[in-house]
Parts: structure tokens; C-alpha cells; sequence
């Protein structure tokens, strides 16, 4: 699984991503039941805060580990990135992932918080017409983690794939929703045309937001939701065919 931050938090903050409550792990847990006796199914994340689907495709290509351990042995692909690709964003995302790299500290910090305080002004002046990543680029990252995960699986394996689709939020952070129904359309699109099963989350997020029941940033879900999205995702890779395929 290709991921960000949804991966490991939950309604209060980030957990360990052995938390059984954590999607990954209700995911493999689900899919241990239908898989049957003597079959070990586990959720190998490689995730981190803040990632786009190029961020994914980096530690794919980037990372031996990933590349030479994970892949390689994956029965099926879930790619859990696109959440971040779609907000709204007040600056070039490489301008807001240079911040860590401004020196002195004190002058990084005062950066950092310029950038917080202006950015949710800056998005609702544009009326967030610019994503953190271009659906284009989304759309690529996405193919080419597909393609390189095929062709790293043993000759012949079934990799069946996942796609979860763009999660709806309510942050002060981003204060415009103008770019999540169009990456939604956009994720169905790639979906049909990749051969993916793809999980939407709308109507599974929706009702904790309205409810209040998930993070208070307004991007991060309840153990709820988690627990929904994992059983979701395991029924379209069931769907998929991937207990056939991971028994090999």
C-alpha cells in the first residue's frame, strides 16, 4: 500500500502502524478471514505525511527496500495516494516542500509560520484553483506505480489493484472544495481505464464530517471510518480476485 498520512492517523493524531484499528491492518485482518487457514496476509505501508502520488512513485523508484523487498512480493496494490494531490494549494508545492531546507532555524520557523497563517487566505482569494498536484500528473504517478509493481511481481502473479478514491474534508486549512468533485470524476476515469477497483469514499467520510466525529484538523478520519474503509477495500480486492491470487 502507497499511502499518506491517512494511513496512520487517527481522530486524535498520528499511531503506530501496527494499531489494529488503522484501515491497512482492517484491510489484512478482513482479508485473513476470506483467504482461510495457513495464509498470512499483512499490509506493508510505505506512507508519510503530506504524500502525492509522486511522492509514491519516488519511494518506489528511490527506495531498495521498497523496490527489492516490498514490491516484489505484493499480491495486490492498494494505492491509498491522491488525498493530498487534490487540495487546494496557495503556493507551488515545491515551494511549500523547500520550507524544511531554509537556514537559519529561526528564519525557517518564521517561514513556516508565515506560510500557515497566509495560506488558507491565499486559497480562498484564488478560490483554490491550484492543486498540490496537477490531476494529470496524478494520473501518470498512478499508471506508472501500476505498471512497475506488475512488472516486479514473480512471472505470472496476479496483482490485482486498488484505488481509493479522493476523500472529502472540512479544514480551515483549506478553505475551498472547488477541486475535490472534479478528482473524483478524475479517479473513476483512471479507475475504468487502469482495470483498478476503486473505493469511493464520499459516502463513507460524509457522515463523520458532518458529524464531527473525526480529527478536528478536518482531513483525518474516526476510527469509524477507518473501519469502513478497510472492510471497503478488502471486499474490492475479494471482488478482484486476490485470494486467488495470493495463494500461490
Amino acid at each position: 500500500m502507497f499511502g499518506d498520512s491517512l494511513t496512520f492517523h487517527g481522530p486524535q493524531g498520528p499511531v503506530g502502524l501496527r494499531d489494529p484499528r488503522l484501515f491497512p491492518n482492517v484491510l489484512a485482518a478482513r482479508l485473513g478471514e476470506s483467504t482461510g487457514p495457513g495464509v498470512d496476509v499483512r499490509a506493508d505501508v510505505v506512507a508519510r505525511l503530506g504524500w502525492t502520488a509522486r511522492d509514491a512513485w519516488w519511494a518506489l523508484t528511490k527506495d531498495p527496500v521498497v523496490a527489492s523487498v516490498l514490491a516484489p512480493r505484493a499480491d495486490a496494490l492498494v494505492l491509498a495516494v491522491g488525498q493530498m494531490d487534490q487540495l487546494p494549494a496557495a503556493v507551488p508545492t515545491y515551494l511549500r516542500d523547500g520550507i524544511p531546507y531554509v537556514r537559519p532555524g529561526l528564519l525557517r520557523r518564521v517561514v513556516r509560520r508565515t506560510y500557515r497563517r497566509a495560506g488558507p487566505v491565499v486559497i480562498r482569494a484564488t478560490g483554490g484553483r491550484l492543486r498540490q498536484l496537477p490531476q494529470a500528473a496524478t494520473d501518470t504517478y498512478l499508471g506508472r506505480l501500476v505498471q512497475a509493481v506488475r512488472l516486479l511481481a514473480p512471472a505470472g502473479a496476479a496483482v490485482p489493484v486498488v484505488l481509493l478514491g479522493p476523500s472529502p474534508w472540512s479544514s480551515a486549512a483549506y478553505p475551498s472544495q472547488r477541486t475535490h468533485a472534479p478528482a473524483v470524476a478524475a479517479a473513476r476515469s483512471w479507475a475504468n481505464r487502469s482495470g483498478a477497483a476503486l473505493v469511493e469514499l464520499d459516502p463513507i467520510v460524509r457522515p463523520s464530517l458532518a458529524g464531527g466525529t473525526g480529527n478536528p484538523d478536518g482531513l483525518h478520519w474516526s476510527w469509524e471510518v477507518h473501519r469502513l474503509v478497510g472492510a471497503a477495500t478488502a471486499d474490492a480486492l475479494v471482488s478482484s480476485g486476490f485470494p486467488a491470487s495470493a495463494v500461490r
